[in-house]
């Protein structure tokens, strides 16, 4: 892996961290409401931003030769991590408070994202025709 992908792994993986600070940084009488879907929406979008983060984790820690099992657990602890500090974060914004239940969600979005990531290239292997040799 070239220095430039190392590098743009990370940057990748640090840009979307910011994404979601800036997410957990807005006061709740600023979020928008979903109506019937509001809970389905938001919890959703918590999983979905960890799955991301820890997908974008893996692709960095693959960068420094660890094995396989290696780079999941640190691409989830890292998700789980900057998920809890999350949630610190959003004790001193208005409105906003530390939710457990919601760092469950995000370590569950974080597992699910390695998951596609592991099964994803296996299953595209399966898919693409042979060219014959």
């Amino acid at each position: 892996m070239s220095a430039w992908t190392k590098l743009s792994n990370w940057l990748l993986t640090f840009l979307w961290m910011g994404v979601i600070y800036a997410f957990s940084s807005q006061p709740s009488d600023e979020l928008p409401d979903f109506g019937l879907y509001d809970l389905l929406v938001k919890k959703g979008g918590h999983m979905l931003g960890y799955a991301i983060l820890a997908w974008l984790f893996s692709r960095s820690w693959e960068g420094f030769h660890f094995s396989p099992c290696n780079v999941f657990l640190l691409a989830f602890f890292a998700a789980v991590l900057y998920a809890v500090s999350d949630e610190i974060h959003q004790s001193f914004v208005p409105g906003r408070h530390p939710s457990a239940v919601d760092v469950l969600i995000d370590a569950t979005g974080a597992m699910i994202g390695l998951w596609v990531r592991k099964i994803l290239p296996s299953s595209l292997q399966k898919t693409a025709p042979s060219d014959g040799k």
